[in-house]
């Protein structure tokens, strides 16, 4: 019998692979399996790849690294972490205000790949030890930018990777009625 800990690896490997097919020969990036937080490292040398690592083999963080990584452009993709802010958890109000405000668009992001991938889906407010955040309200927010990315169009990487997603997991074409805003954010 398969345990859920060898499954999952087995899916982590397989995205692992999936995304370096769609998008290693382009943009000479690979998805790296971290031991510890999150991290995105530009290349430092020509021949070296840039790296998306995401945190001790989840899903779910692979998803949501990749969903920041589709939303960074040329300029952002060549600094640590894009150069975005990040603080902690044990954030404030305002800085959790804060946090949530950039977290939206890849959230929102990370939840279609969630969709494409018939993965599960909870908003992150990652704030354990901080002021308590309102979760279902942030999972609206994102649901909102989610419908528009669906009447707009999502960024062209992430469409791309939406689509890899659908055709490995034979997941129908996004529509809203897959979105729940009450399911996300519980």
């Amino acid at each position: 019998m398969v345990s859920a800990q060898q499954s999952d690896v087995h899916c982590i490997d397989e995205l692992i692979a999936l995304f370096e097919q769609a998008f290693f020969a382009d943009h000479n990036t690979r998805l790296v399996k971290g031991d510890d937080e999150p991290l995105y490292l530009p290349a430092t040398k020509p021949c070296e790849p840039h790296q998306i690592i995401f945190a001790h083999g989840f899903f779910s963080s692979a998803l949501h690294e990749i969903a920041h990584w589709c939303l960074a452009g040329e300029q952002r993709r060549q600094q640590v972490d894009y150069g975005y802010w990040y603080c902690p958890d044990g954030r404030n109000e305002q800085q959790q205000q804060a946090f949530e405000q950039v977290e939206v668009k890849p959230q929102a992001i990370e939840w279609a790949f969630s969709v494409a991938s018939a993965h599960p889906f909870r908003v992150s407010t990652d704030n354990l030890d901080g002021v308590t955040p309102d979760r279902k309200a942030f999972a609206m927010r994102v649901f909102e930018q989610v419908t528009s990315y669906l009447q707009e169009g999502f960024p062209p990487r992430a469409q791309q990777f939406i689509n890899c997603l659908s055709r490995r997991f034979h997941t129908a074409p996004l529509t809203l009625k897959q979105f729940d805003p009450e399911v996300a954010g519980a």
